[in-house]
Parts: structure tokens; sequence; C-alpha cells
């Protein structure tokens, strides 16, 4: 007889095992068939979906195959294995994976699910440098870094729009030669069929809508979620008025920046090109 099923909680363990349930469920399958999918025993499946066993890698790596989740559970881990993110951006990034559509702005930089590992990398080292994190939770954010970008080429991938701002083009990161890999690397994605890469220029000036990130998550059930950050941490709104109400600045925004040729073209024009001391 199976177990009943945990009160919700904000404590990782219990995420980790009520979407365990919650997706076994969802294929009819019982403990004891999911133990036999994933190689581990019917007791053991048991025990974490009660958050009563600790969850290792391993075990959220196949999880994610065997559900083809697409790095869910691998996620839901590094929340339970406590890595060194922005508070508020794991629960953002738990629904990420989930998305049907994910349309992003910000300022200054490329956004994380577009980064090469030498641009993200070159972010990581400056906060050691400053001492704002450890070399242990720099490798813990590139690591989970690595695993939201693996959304992109899932089969069921969503579709992924950016207004990238100009700046993000200009402001050179890192030693020589990472910030035209990253430029070659928005080129390359720009070219993906899910892919819509535009580029808000300068000359928007107080037109541009929005002075801090802002990313806008259609759910299956077509709700639409908002996140924003601060430099302490990240918001996610569920509320139906602030999502639709960023959704019809974002639609603005769209309108404003410039086409899909032309915002491939300044990229293309900002590679090779480094400013001098």
């Amino acid at each position: 007889m199976e177990s009943t099923e945990c009160d919700v909680s904000s404590s990782p363990a219990i995420r980790f095992g009520n979407e365990l349930r919650r997706l076994r469920r969802a294929r009819g399958w019982s403990q004891a068939h999911l133990g036999r999918l994933m190689g581990y025993s019917h007791g053991l499946v048991s025990y974490i979906e009660r958050a009563k066993k600790p969850v290792t890698l391993k075990f959220a790596v196949r999880a994610d195959e065997v559900f083809e989740t697409g790095g869910t559970f691998q996620e839901l881990w590094r929340l339970y294995s406590r890595a060194s993110l922005l508070e508020g951006f794991p629960e953002y990034a738990l629904h990420e994976t989930r998305a049907i559509e994910i349309r992003h702005f910000e300022l200054g930089i490329v956004p994380g699910l577009l980064q090469t590992p030498d641009y993200a990398a070159a972010f990581a080292s400056a906060a050691v440098r400053r001492g704002s994190i450890t070399e242990k939770q720099a490798l813990e954010r590139l690591d989970f870094l690595d695993t939201r970008q693996r959304l992109i080429d899932r089969h069921t991938a969503p579709h992924l729009h950016f207004v990238l701002d100009e700046g993000a083009l200009r402001r050179v990161v890192g030693e020589p030669g990472v910030m035209d890999r990253q430029l070659e690397h928005l080129e390359a994605l720009a070219n993906r069929p899910n892919v819509t890469i535009q580029v808000a220029p300068f000359a928007l000036a107080e037109e541009l809508p929005f002075t801090m990130v802002v990313t806008l998550l259609t759910m299956p059930g077509r709700t639409v979620l908002a996140y924003s950050e601060c430099q302490l941490r990240g918001f996610l709104a569920r509320d139906n008025a602030t999502a639709r109400a960023w959704e019809r600045d974002y639609h603005q925004l769209q309108v404003e920046a410039l086409p899909k040729a032309a915002s491939l073209e300044m990229i293309r024009s900002s590679q090779g090109v480094r400013g001098t001391s």
C-alpha cells in the first residue's frame, strides 16, 4: 500500500518527493513499477516521495531520463543540495522547465539561457574576486546554468523569445575571444526555429519599458507567470494583474525593438570589435 501524501512545504526534499509522486501518478505507475524502471527499490522510491531519505544526483538524473523531464529533477536536486543561487531564483527555475514559452528582457548582459560557458564563467569568476561567492559556489552556479540550458535542445523545447539590450552586445566581457564566441553563439541560436532574438537599440532611450530583468513564462495551461530580480533576490509574481501588465509592456517592446534580420545584423557587426584601453 502506498504512503499518504506529504503536506506541501517549501522544503526542497518535499518538493522533490511531491514532483516525483505527481509525475508517477500521472502515468498510472506504482512505486514498484517506477522503482523497476529506475533501477531502485520500491522502498527507496517510497522514502524519497515522503522526504525520508536523501536524494542523490544519480537518482535525479535517472528520474529525468525515465520521465523525460529535461533536467527538472536535477534542478530540484540542486535546490536540495543548496546550490548557491539568488534567493527566489530556484523556484523560478523549476517553473521554467515546464514552460511552453519563455519571453525575456535583461539590461546590459546576455541572458543566462543564451550564455556560452566562457561568458558565464567570466561573471562567476568576478563574483569570486569580489568575495560575493566562493569558488565552490561559482562552480555550482555554472553547473546549474548548464542544466537549465538543456531545455533549448529538448524534444519538446519551449519557444524562446529574447529582447537583448544593445548594451549586451557592446559590453566586452572576459578575456580576448570570449565576447566574439558569445556573439557567434547568439547568431547560431537565432537561426533555430524555436528561438527568436531581437535587439532593443540605445535609440529607444526613455521609450524602453523595462529597467530591470523581466521574464514571462507561459505555462501548459496558458497561464502566465512573471519574474524579475533586484540585487538581493528574485520575485515570482503569480497574480494575473501583474503578469498581464508586464505582458502588455513586453508586446510593446517587441514592436519597438529591431526586427529579427536587423537584430542579427547588429549581432554580426559587433563581432571582432573590442574597446581599447
